[in-house]
């Protein structure tokens, strides 16, 4: 057994996984695994800067975390970051905070990578399950981007795509600095069109067609399966390796674009922090299911995080 810990920095969240990786069974056991909404990525897309109360409430977040790695005796950690960390102008000052926090660089990855360890983290414990035919397509939707990656037992073609539930959210729901209460049709067409052109570059790199299962991770995609089940609160033993078929995610889309922030709020399995962009998130789920005519899609709680830490296992 290695005792490891993962960080991944995201858009809109930011997680740790602290767990015993034995990569000669293939097992990986949780000691610690916690989320953070932080909202890295609010207002890259129109400024080009990670905002200062965005990087400390992200620096915060990695002090809690420091405490709880240093508790547990992990021997290895690895922080990566993604999107919003790839595109901002000032990301020096984000990796000078985590270097001073936690004793290690973050690694901004490419989205090509950030796809490796995707399809690793979700597809590690699917082998043998019954009705999952391969190849798989691997969608994690997050704030920022988008990783589409086909593979059976290893990744046969990757792309990452800058169409993510906070960026969507921030581009086509927010006016006069507030979201949209809710969208308008133009919005929404408008917001469509932008995911759909995002497809198509995915399709030019990614076989988004031949695909037989379709395998969705990240905070978008375990909230509408939470919505699907109508849990009374997030039940992440429930959502992994659930199934939601199209028409309901057509369903809860349709729903989520047509409510109220207090409708949304009300949801008891739903973070707060996914409030006002999970319409956003949801029709992007439905967009992807669409265009690769998939009846349905396998939820996986174990994603990009679990990737991180087999990585170093």
């Amino acid at each position: 057994m290695t005792r490891v810990a993962a960080v991944d920095c995201g858009t809109n969240s930011i997680r740790l996984l602290v767990a015993d990786a034995a990569p000669a069974t293939g097992e990986l056991t949780d000691l610690d695994r916690r989320m953070t909404i932080v909202r890295l990525g609010q207002g890259v897309d129109r400024t080009g800067r990670l905002a200062p109360e965005a990087l400390e409430r992200t620096f915060a977040a990695c002090r809690e975390y420091a405490g709880i790695i240093k508790a547990h005796g992990a021997e290895r950690l690895r922080f990566v970051a993604t999107s919003a960390s790839r595109d901002a102008e000032n990301r020096d000052d984000f990796v000078r905070g985590v270097l001073d926090i936690l004793g290690v660089e973050p690694e901004v990855i490419s989205g090509d990578q950030e796809a490796e360890f995707s399809f690793t983290g979700a597809t590690r414990e699917l082998a043998g399950r019954d009705h999952l035919d391969k190849p798989y397509l691997v969608v994690d939707i997050g704030g920022g981007s988008t990783e589409f990656v086909v593979g059976d037992d290893h990744v046969r073609a990757a792309r990452s795509v800058d169409v993510g539930c906070v960026r969507m959210t921030e581009r086509h729901l927010v006016r006069d600095g507030a979201v949209t209460d809710p969208p308008t049709a133009e919005q929404v067409a408008a917001m469509r069109a932008d995911i759909e052109a995002a497809l198509d570059l995915a399709g030019r790199t990614v076989p988004l067609g031949e695909a037989r299962t379709l395998v969705g991770l990240a905070g978008s995609v375990t909230s509408v399966s939470a919505i699907a089940q109508e849990l009374p609160r997030y039940d992440s033993a429930a959502i992994h390796h659930s199934r939601v078929s199209r028409d309901r995610v057509r369903e809860i889309t349709d729903w989520l674009l047509a409510s109220t922030h207090a409708e949304r709020a009300a949801v008891p399995s739903l973070h707060p922090g996914r409030v006002d962009v999970i319409a956003a998130g949801a029709l992007t789920l439905l967009a992807i299911m669409e265009r690769t005519d998939a009846t349905e899609v396998v939820v996986s709680e174990h994603d990009i995080l679990d990737g991180i830490a087999w990585s170093i296992a």
